[in-house]
């Protein structure tokens, strides 16, 4: 189409420029999947979306994001438009899919680059662990790489009880006393309790490795400790890595309800 015929349609109001080269047709919505279409084609043939854009764009966060993260090559000159962020690097083949006819970091990418949640919904869905360790070793330098290390070492070991540590060094680091960790009450044996508070705290390892044996256990558990007038906080990885001040907050504030 040539330069005219654009320009007749942006004047007419039936185009609508979104960035450069990129417009979109006025009569339709603009939606969350334009709007990170527009994004990563008004930065050129070689931006790739990454983050948390990404993530949504393999289904993998309910909520697209406000701000699209975007990924350039080091040599790219082009510079982020209102409403996205740039990362320069050089990604690998493997590391780039399309998908729906955008280009994105691949699920493993995509899986190790953002927050536990994340990771672990991919981790239940078609991503393997060891692809997602290989993708991490692949990359090894970026930022985020350590955190990513963490969470990868968590879901293979099992998070529950890498948690159940994390829980325990965050409670001593706080001087909160007064818990005994595997506590039994009645029959079964919960993760953390404060007996003298009747404070229980249960911890949720990802859940890719829960099943529905689990499910129905810790339910049948819950109940037992509600029934039975135990005051019961639950808490993941996620919690204890991306905000372990809000965990120890809730605790205390529990603690004090009598």
């Amino acid at each position: 189409m040539s330069k005219d015929a654009v320009h007749r349609r942006v004047r007419s109001g039936r185009w609508r420029p979104i960035a450069r080269g990129v417009y979109f047709v006025d009569d339709r919505p603009f939606t969350d999947a334009a709007r990170i279409r527009a994004a990563v084609w008004g930065h050129g043939s070689d931006a790739v979306a990454s983050g948390l854009a990404a993530a949504w764009w393999h289904g993998l966060v309910p909520t697209a994001p406000e701000l699209v993260d975007l990924t350039l090559p080091r040599t790219a000159h082009s510079r982020p438009h209102p409403g996205s962020r740039i990362r320069r690097r050089d990604l690998g083949v493997r590391d780039i899919v399309e998908r729906r006819g955008l280009r994105v970091t691949s699920l493993q990418l995509t899986a190790v680059e953002n927050r536990a949640k994340v990771m672990d919904r991919a981790l239940q869905g078609d991503a393997e662990l060891t692809q997602l360790w290989a993708t991490h070793l692949r990359n090894k330098g970026r930022y985020g790489s350590p955190r990513a290390r963490i969470n990868l070492q968590a879901a293979g070991e099992g998070s529950r009880s890498k948690a159940e540590r994390l829980v325990a060094q965050l409670l001593t680091s706080a001087q909160i006393t007064g818990w005994i960790a595997n506590f039994p009450v009645g029959p079964f044996v919960v993760d953390f309790a404060f007996p003298d508070s009747k404070l229980v705290i249960e911890i949720d390892g990802f859940a890719f490795h829960s099943g529905v044996d689990d499910f129905v256990k810790d339910r049948n558990r819950q109940n037992y400790l509600v029934l039975h007038r135990w005051k019961v906080l639950r808490f993941t990885w996620w919690d204890l890595i991306e905000r372990p001040e809000r965990v120890i907050a809730e605790i205390r504030r529990a603690i004090s309800v009598r």
